[in-house]
């Protein structure tokens, strides 16, 4: 897993060595990306965290804990912590897939509209890499929680990176997108959205393409998005961000969350 050979800056980061990391500048909060395997504890400190989260807002049944507790599904995961080492956020990434099958975050959409297009979507991408954030959460009432919010947004983008697949895919609630975009995200508007985990939600799929995503990125952002790799031992491809090209890679700029 390429995330085992990265290099880690500063020994009192809160990694540990064991992966990568860096510090949200905006924020201010230390950011590691690691696996259950490597950090248990942890990995659990998150999951914790996510399971209060999500039953605050009365939709634990979608973060699915029973089926991810042990870790197995989960290739790897990033964590927010404050100074005094509390996990106040963070995302599980699973991938890169296989088969559309084992995409079970397109189930909402069977027998609604949009399903066959969704999954002719990741049919196409899964041979060119595909990894998928799940169970994001940022803590209530901590200080500076737009921009962790924005940190952990910029994370689902850096995942494809560390996984070495291409795109990065997520369903996220219709409110959220726009915070998304901002760190290059693509929102699939070709698939309506759906009531899940219940009515009080639309639910969207998105997408990051490792090659484009920078087009679509807030500049500040994007800066930020530089140096976070960077930090983790990632050198950015090359890229001429101020060219706006309509097509990238054969797929036009319009229908590239299609």
């Amino acid at each position: 897993m390429t995330v085992e050979t990265i290099a880690v800056g500063q020994e009192d980061h809160p990694c540990d060595g064991r992966a990568a990391g860096f510090r949200d500048n905006l924020s201010g909060y230390e950011i590691c990306a690691t696996t259950p395997d490597r950090s248990p504890e942890l990995w659990h400190r998150y999951l914790a965290g996510a399971r209060m989260a999500y039953r605050h807002f009365g939709n634990e049944q979608a973060l699915e804990y029973d089926a991810v507790v042990d870790g197995a599904s989960t290739t790897l995961f990033f964590a927010a912590t404050d100074p005094s080492g509390e996990v106040v956020g963070g995302l599980r990434v699973q991938g890169p897939y296989t088969w559309v099958s084992e995409v079970s975050s397109l189930t909402p959409w069977i027998g609604r509209p949009g399903a066959a297009d969704l999954g002719l979507m990741m049919a196409r991408r899964i041979p060119r890499g595909v990894v998928e954030s799940r169970a994001l959460w940022v803590a209530r009432d901590v200080p500076h929680r737009d921009e962790l919010a924005a940190a952990i947004s910029r994370c689902m983008a850096h995942a494809p990176h560390l996984l070495n697949a291409r795109y990065g895919f997520a369903t996220v609630a219709s409110f959220t997108a726009d915070r998304h975009r901002a760190s290059g995200a693509v929102v699939a508007q070709a698939i309506p959205p759906v009531p899940y985990p219940d009515e009080r939600y639309r639910t969207v799929p998105i997408w990051w393409d490792t090659r484009t995503y920078r087009v679509f990125a807030d500049k500040l952002q994007y800066l930020l998005m530089r140096g976070e790799l960077r930090a983790m031992g990632l050198a950015e491809p090359r890229s001429r961000r101020s060219i706006r090209p309509l097509r990238h890679g054969g797929e036009e700029r319009r229908a590239y969350g299609r």
